[in-house]
This record gives structure tokens, sequence and C-alpha cells, in this order.
């Protein structure tokens, strides 16, 4: 019996034999694109694994970079960054018992049902749990073994001088990016860039650094200020101690190198301390010296007189008539609270005429005093470069009514911040130049703008230090051993359109006469007490500090060291 008569005999079908050929054929081809799919992953597009690799084991974080320092002009610092720790975590790699979440909770002060929070949010590849702790109390955190929890070294700015000097230096955010005063202006410089690292986590979940995968972080520069450590804190505890006197709302005081422009201190009060992170008052943030503006007063006569010496509209001896004490133009009244006959132009600025220097004013075109103003800087920033400044308000001369033309010639209706109007005085301590200012240290001599000859500033120079003499009204600014010249400046503030019995009072001056050194400008901003005038709350501000940074810089004395007199019984006042 053959084979094929078996099968039929059995009940057994034979099969053809093209099916086994072709089921052959089908398990030959799924293996040949299974071969070519891991040749074409593996060998052609194996970004694709790799991308998946690092989703699921590691993962690029920055590296911070090292903020540029801050120092004053001999070095000391003023803004420097410490490295601290962040502890940060990848929650779907966390794996943390109660007692753990409990324990980590405890040490980064934070209470345990937010980290439960964080951590469950599995949507996020990096969240912080803490930022910037000391290395002490970030090691104790890493001991508790928690996987999928790491540190990532970061700096903190410290401020040494706090509330010496933090209207002027700022701070920094958590993130170490500037966000008020030179921290923020000078950003860029100090900043740096931040560089970038991988990490991955082993097997057990652990987060460890791949060191083979780093882009290094470039520093930030440092940045030398123009200020003398010294002369700032003077600075500092003298207006801090007269807003205090005086129950005054606040104060502000500007110390300037009279040769090169560079500010020597700034100071205002009430202050804060970058340290703590807090974030304060917004209104105690400003930086009021360069920030606020006010109607300077009085400390504007000299700028008066000066520019109708310079228009050949007055000379040195003039004489105007001042007998009623009353002025009265366009329906106004302009008084003067010590009338006299008449006043000379170095009176009207001795005794702080406001007749006198009103005819004053009057004698030059709109035009002719207006330049003038504007070339000595009123109205436009003063180039500190400061974030924030107020340009002040000097209205176009075309818009002026005589009688606008008249106030403004003893400070009203116009307005100015206190650095801006420190600077403008640096004409009168020089040969008529007005300085470039800056709050960098600078290492070549500077030229200014010429705005009036040298026979001009040096006469008003000259009145100006009539105006600290017995017969003035701020005796109360001479300084031992030392020639002084200033002007007094008090104004009724300005609110809702209407001036009120509210008072911004300021004295701004010069020493030594025979060659100047520094300039000091003084604001007080509504002094509550009996005593208002500037002559009696801001001179013995700039006369304590004048005197101690003569005496701190070595400048020489151009006056006998019992030059000081008594100050009268009676200081004469200027007008209001």
């Amino acid at each position: 019996m053959n084979y094929t008569s078996n099968l039929k005999s059995t009940g057994q079908v034979e099969l053809p034999k093209w099916r086994a050929r072709v089921l052959l054929s089908l398990l030959l081809m799924v293996l040949f694109l299974l071969l070519a799919r891991a040749v074409f992953l593996q060998g052609i597009h194996n970004d694709f694994l790799q991308q998946e690799g690092v989703a699921r084991y590691g993962r690029v974080i920055d590296i911070s970079a090292h903020r540029g320092k801050i120092t004053y002009r001999d070095g000391e610092p003023l803004a420097i960054s410490t490295e601290v720790n962040s502890v940060w975590a990848s929650p779907s790699d966390v794996e943390a018992s109660s007692r753990q979440i409990s324990q980590l909770a405890q040490l980064t002060g934070t209470n345990a049902a937010e980290i439960k929070t964080r951590l469950n949010d599995t949507s996020r590849d990096f969240v912080y749990l803490k930022r910037q702790l000391p290395p002490d109390e970030a090691g104790r955190i890493m001991r508790l073994g928690i996987p999928g929890v790491a540190l990532r070294t970061e700096y903190r700015r410290y401020y040494p001088s706090a509330e010496v000097s933090s209207h002027l230096i700022g701070f920094t955010d958590v993130d170490d990016n500037g966000r008020e005063g030179i921290e923020y202006g000078w950003q860029a410089h100090l900043g740096g860039k931040n560089g970038s690292q991988r990490v991955i986590k082993d097997r057990r979940g652990h987060i460890i650094e791949d060191v083979a995968s780093v882009r290094v972080p470039k520093p930030g520069k440092d940045l030398t200020l123009s200020l003398d450590s010294k002369i700032q804190f003077m600075a500092y505890r003298e207006i801090k101690a007269a807003v205090t006197q005086h129950h005054a709302k606040s104060g502000s005081i500007v110390v300037l190198d009279a040769n090169s422009g560079e500010v020597l201190a700034l100071a205002n009060w009430p202050s804060y301390n970058p340290n703590i992170r807090e974030k304060p008052n917004v209104a105690v943030l400003r930086n009021l010296a360069v920030t606020d503006q006010f109607e300077p007063g009085s400390t504007m006569k000299p700028f008066t007189v000066a520019s109708a010496l310079e228009a050949g509209k007055i000379r040195q001896n003039s004489v105007f008539d001042t007998s009623s004490g009353v002025f009265i133009i366009g329906g106004r009244k302009i008084h003067d609270t010590h009338p006299e006959k008449t006043h000379s132009v170095a009176q009207v600025i001795q005794r702080s005429s406001n007749i006198g220097a009103a005819k004053i004013a009057l004698l030059m075109p709109a035009k002719t005093f207006w330049q003038s103003l504007s070339d000595n800087g009123f109205g436009q920033p003063t180039g500190s470069a400061f974030p924030g400044e107020a340009p002040g308000k000097l209205r176009d001369y075309k818009s002026w009514r005589p009688v606008e033309q008249a106030t403004m010639s003893y400070g009203h209706g116009i307005s100015v911040n206190l650095l801006q109007l420190a600077r403008a005085y640096t004409v009168f301590a020089s040969d008529g130049e007005l300085k470039p200012l800056t709050l960098l240290k600078q290492d070549v001599p500077v030229l200014g703008a010429t705005v009036y000859s040298a026979a001009t500033a040096h006469a008003v120079r000259d009145m100006l230090e009539l105006a600290v003499k017995p017969g003035g009204t701020a005796p109360l600014a001479q300084v031992v051993g030392y020639r002084v010249a200033g002007k007094t400046g008090t104004s009724h503030k300005l609110e809702n359109g209407r001036y009120v019995d509210k008072y911004v009072s300021s004295f701004v001056g010069l020493a030594p006469v025979s060659d100047p050194r520094l300039i000091v400008a003084v604001m007080l901003n509504e002094p509550g007490g009996k005593e208002y005038y500037g002559g009696q709350v801001a001179a013995p501000v700039f006369s304590s500090v004048m005197g101690a940074a003569l005496r701190q810089l070595n400048v020489p004395h151009d006056a006998p060291l019992n030059n000081v007199l008594q100050p009268p019984a009676e200081i004469i006042r200027e007008e209001t």
C-alpha cells in the first residue's frame, strides 16, 4: 500500500506544498522587517531612542554664573556673592515615605502638605523644594537618601553695608537677577551667563552628575563705584539723624567730587536692608535723591544771578529797589519777609530776596533765561544711568508768562531731583563748567561743558560765601578751618494744584572756596518741627558732612581753625 492510500485510509488531508512555502516566506518577511527596524533605530534614526532615554534617565539643568562683585572706590565690598545650595526634585522619580516627607518639610521649613503637592505633580520634570540653603543644611537633607531629590549650586547676594548704601546698590532676586538700583541698571555687566549640566539617575532613582556633559558658565564682571566708604557712612548717619530730629517724612544727601563729577556719597532715610529677602514697602525702595522731584526754592537764585551777569543785564554792583516788601506782577504778589529799601546783587543771594531775584529774571528775555537753565542741566537727566531717574521739569519758554518767569527765578514752577541740583552747582565750583556726573570710579580727568565765564562763576561763588556768614541765611553751614559757600532753599509743597503748608528744606554748598573740592546737597522732605527753613534743618547736616569729608580727604585748610563764628540769635530766613 502506498503513502497516499495510507493517508486516505486514516482520514487525513494532504496540504498543498505551496502553503508551507508561503508561511515560511511570511515568517522570513517579518524577521526582515524587525531587523530593518532595528537597523533604522540603532544606526540611522537613533535620536529617538536617545531622547527617550534622556527623558527617562536624565535632564539638563542650569549652572549659575558667579555674579560680579560691586565695590567702593577703595575696594571694600558693597555686594558679593556666596555659594549656596538649592534642593530640587524630579517628582516622577521621588520615592519617599511619610516619615521622610515630614523630615524633608522640617529641614526645608516648609509645610509637609505643600511638599506633597509639589511632588505629586508628575507632569513637571523639575521642581524646587527649597532655594538657597547653606551647605550644612543642604547636606542634612541629602542624608535622608530620598531618590529623585538632588542639589543645585547657586549664589546668594550679600550686602555688607546693608542700609547705608541700599538705595544706590539695590538688590537681586532669588534667581540672582538685579531688581533695583545698580544691580538692575548694570545687570548685563554684572550678571554673566549661566552654563548647563546634564544629570542622570541610576537604577535606584538617585540623581548623579554627568561630568562629561557640562557647559561652563561665564562669570559676570566686577564693578567699582565712585563711592567713598567712609564718606558714604557719614552721609547716611547724618541724614538719618536729621530726619529723626526734625520729624521729617524723608531726607536725602549727595556728595560730589567737584572736579571729576564722581558721586562720593548718596544716601536716603528711611532706608531698608537688602539682605532681608522679605520685600519692603515700595515707597521705601525708591532712591529719593534720584527718582523724586521737588521745587528747589531759593537754591535757584544763584543761577538767576549768573544768567543775568552772563547776559550783561546786570553788574555785580547793580542795586534793586525792594523797599515795599511786595512786588506785584500779573496780579500776583511776591513777598520779602525781611524787607529792605534796596538789595545789591550779592545781597539778593546773601539775604535770599524773592523780589530782587524776580526783578533780575525779568530783565532777561525768556529764551535767554530758559537757555541758561537748560545749559545747567535742568529739565534733563544727569547722565548717571541710574534706573528710574527723574529728569526734572523745565517748561518751554514759549509758554511762560511774566509771573512764571519771575517765580522761576526763586525756584517755583521748576522741579529738580537732588542729584541734578548738586551737579548744577559744579558750574560755581569750577570756572563755569558743568561737569559730567558718574557713579563709577574715574581714572582720568573729565572735561565739562562751559556754561558761564570764569569771571561770572567766581563772582557768584563769592556771593554764595556771604550767605553762610553772619547776615546770611546759612551761618549754621560754616565748617571749622574751611571757607564755605552755599545757598539755602525752603519751598512750599504743591498738592492737587495748590501750595500747602508743607515744606521741602534744602541746602547746597561747596568747599573750600579757594579751591573747591566737594559739593554737598541736602534735602529734608516735610520737616515737622518748629524749625523747617533750609538754614535751620539742612545747613547743619551740610556742615557736619562737609567738614568730616574734607578732613577724610586731607584737603588743606583755607581758613583759620577758629573761623566759625557763633550764629546770631535769629537766623535770617530765606523767602518761601
